[in-house]
């Protein structure tokens, strides 16, 4: 992924107002090491039910606030393994979150959810940068540009879902 800086950042959010874009905490862009994301990703420290993901889609980006579900914080995750990157963590390692639609159907309440990685390292996982804790991991055969280009397919199509319906 391409440095992108705060401006961009802000105006790329396709499921929230102006406004709220504008207060969201961003995280220090300078220490981003943007070569290994396919996708930025962060919780918000102050609001730790908060994430935001931002990536780069056709000729701009898109971003999308995400939150975990009222009445999920205190269950136990049905699974172990992300939705994007395929990594299994141990434990809390995965957060089910949720991303209010675009548009007239976000307006409406409507939400859409899907399993990360809870730290949303992704892209790093993928790579090899960052190693899940999870013991016993398998070693996959696939090589590392096919792995990435699977993540990016399955971040896709979540943001694909996100944007149903939006004008």
């Amino acid at each position: 992924m391409d440095p992108v800086g705060e401006k961009a950042i802000r105006a790329s959010f396709v499921n929230c107002s102006k406004g709220e874009a504008s207060r969201i905490n961003l995280p220090a862009l300078p220490d981003v090491s943007w070569g290994d994301l396919d996708f930025l990703g962060w919780r918000d420290p102050g609001a730790p039910d908060r994430s935001y993901l931002v990536a780069p889609r056709g000729e701009g980006l898109i971003g999308v606030t995400l939150r975990v579900p009222q009445g999920v914080r205190r269950t136990f995750t049905k699974t172990t393994v992300c939705s994007v990157c395929l990594t299994g963590h141990p434990g809390s390692g995965v957060s089910l979150l949720a991303a209010r639609r675009a548009g007239p159907a976000g307006r409406q309440g409507n939400t859409v959810g899907t399993y990360l990685c809870a730290d949303l390292a992704c892209s790093l996982y993928v790579r090899g940068r960052k190693q899940s804790q999870l013991a016993g991991r398998h070693e996959e055969t696939l090589p590392v540009e096919e792995r990435i280009a699977r993540a990016v397919r399955n971040l896709d199509a979540f943001l694909d879902k996100v944007l149903e319906g939006a004008a």
